[in-house]
């Protein structure tokens, strides 16, 4: 059967532009695989895993997976991480838990492990006092720091010691936090490097309050700040955790922005 040129044309340019429409899908990035681990005691953690996906809606591409734990208490082992390779479907896992008195050193393990291995994490306020009991350092090594008390809250001023460092880009100069905790730094881990820090209002010390830590092969970015729904609501803050998710993720450009496609 013969075919007329023209239905001939029309058919390799159709069969043209999908093969070219299929290349151009498969080379768009994938959305950056975000695991949220919360809950726990003192804070409220459905309005901050709310807005941390309104701000990186705005600036960045993100499929987000929530396990949120109801426990209200100190104590709590999170089902998750008892499955081998709990890690293994995600781009980066952010650590927004508060288990103090959790202390079991295998399960410590079971989740820095993953860490160790290469997966990149963010950690905030409470989770540098999760696992405050344990008599290992392996969850403190991973944090990049080591505290165990916090000072009032207040209005704290942020002096930013990185200023190059890409997380911090365009962070303000004169920023104050809204109403929050000021975590006491006891140690500071030597693969950590300070972005930013505060001072104590009773002694006059500075603590860093924004760092990066490397963990084995893993990225880590850290704040100790994070207590108060107002400090959740604040722009500034939250768009410094979502450069800092995209950092560990090695998404970040020089000056702060996502790398392309994201």
């Amino acid at each position: 059967m013969k075919y007329p040129i023209a239905l001939i044309v029309m058919l390799l340019a159709s069969f043209s532009f999908s093969v070219s429409q299929a290349s151009a899908d498969d080379a768009k990035p994938k959305p950056l695989r975000v695991l949220v681990i919360t809950g726990g005691c003192c804070h409220d953690y459905t309005h901050q895993a709310k807005r941390f996906q309104q701000v990186a809606a705005k600036i960045t591409n993100i499929q987000w997976t929530i396990e949120q734990d109801p426990r209200k208490g100190t104590e709590g082992e999170i089902d998750l991480y008892s499955k081998p390779d709990w890690g293994k479907d995600f781009d980066v896992v952010i650590h927004n838990e508060c288990f103090a008195n959790t202390s079991r050193p295998e399960y410590i393990r079971s989740i820095t492990d993953a860490h160790k291995a290469g997966l990149p994490a963010v950690v905030i306020h409470c989770a540098m006092h999760t696992y405050r009991a344990a008599k290992i350092d392996d969850w403190r090594e991973f944090l990049g720091v080591s505290s165990f008390m916090h000072e009032h809250q207040s209005n704290y001023e942020v002096t930013v010691t990185k200023k190059d460092h890409p997380i911090m880009k365009g962070f303000p100069a004169d920023y104050k936090t809204p109403k929050d905790e000021l975590y006491v730094l006891q140690k500071v881990w030597p693969n950590t490097t300070i972005l930013a820090t505060s001072k104590s209002e009773k002694n006059g010390k500075e603590h860093g309050v924004f760092w990066t830590n490397q963990f084995g092969k893993g990225r880590v970015f850290g704040t100790t700040y994070g207590h108060s729904n107002e400090t959740w609501d604040d722009e500034v803050f939250v768009s410094t955790l979502v450069r800092g998710l995209l950092w560990s993720a090695d998404k970040l450009d020089d000056n702060g922005k996502p790398a392309k496609g994201y």
